[in-house]
């Protein structure tokens, strides 16, 4: 994910004064449990010692090639296992939960080169590790450790891939890979973010190449029919920013 340039960043900076600007990890309370945004773009439930990614997208590249010919560069899956290794190893979580969606197709895992699929492994180690099915990889085959949920309750919270339009006070979601827009002083920038109503929660998509859809997209709208307030993904912090001042694309 590139990073936006200085000019770029003082024109989310200077929007972000206008509402909060948020300079440690920012803190949420969603159906009485304790939530903490991480800038790589995880969730951590300090209470239960707990780490949400969404949305790996694991060995998309080598997807690309061998279903249409069409070459990525085939190192998104060591990317993206680098950034949870970093999570990891700094927050020591208990439990890893990953939000669907972790591999691009079913045969992701067969995909893997050695090298990668011993780092899955290392991270495993010590920790539950939950995958939850997810509409690219909910027949992904067995031997990548841990286990498979279709969806994970944990105290308050409904932990699913894909967010459900009603079924709303609790819930943690992926799928839809939300991003904000802020257009300010001539100057746009684009982030992956998190999205809230205090109800539910939707989480950006952890991968590499996984891509972005733009919150003010329709898509949305079922979901947060009285608003929200996305959080974005800055350079070294975090970013509130109310529907109403995220620019379409």
């Amino acid at each position: 994910m590139r990073r936006p340039n200085p000019g770029q960043e003082d024109a989310i900076l200077a929007l972000g004064q206008r509402l909060e600007r948020i300079t440690k990890t920012p803190g949420l309370n969603l159906a009485g449990e304790t939530l903490s945004l991480d800038l790589c773009g995880g969730l951590w439930l300090p209470e239960h010692r707990t780490l949400v990614v969404s949305d790996l997208h694991l060995e998309k590249g080598s997807s690309f090639a061998a279903r249409s010919g069409q070459f990525l560069p085939p190192y998104d899956t060591r990317e993206t296992l680098a950034c949870l290794h970093e999570v990891i190893a700094r927050l020591d979580p208990a439990c890893v939960v990953a939000l669907g969606d972790s591999f691009h197709d079913p045969s992701g895992p067969e995909r893997m080169e050695p090298g990668d699929r011993a780092l899955v492994s290392v991270l495993q180690e010590g920790r539950d590790w939950v995958w939850i099915a997810g509409n690219h990889d909910h027949a992904v085959s067995s031997g990548v450790g841990g286990r498979y949920a279709e969806t994970m309750a944990i105290g308050g919270l409904t932990l699913r891939h894909e967010p459900i339009a009603g079924a709303a006070e609790g819930e943690i979601a992926g799928h839809l890979h939300p991003c904000g827009k802020v257009a300010m002083r001539g100057r746009a920038v684009r982030r992956r973010c998190f999205v809230t109503d205090g109800r539910r929660l939707v989480m950006p998509a952890f991968g590499a190449y996984a891509g972005g859809l733009n919150v003010r997209n329709t898509a949305f709208e079922p979901l947060f029919p009285k608003g929200f307030t996305a959080h974005l993904l800055g350079d070294g912090r975090i970013f509130a920013i109310e529907r109403a001042m995220l620019a379409r694309d």
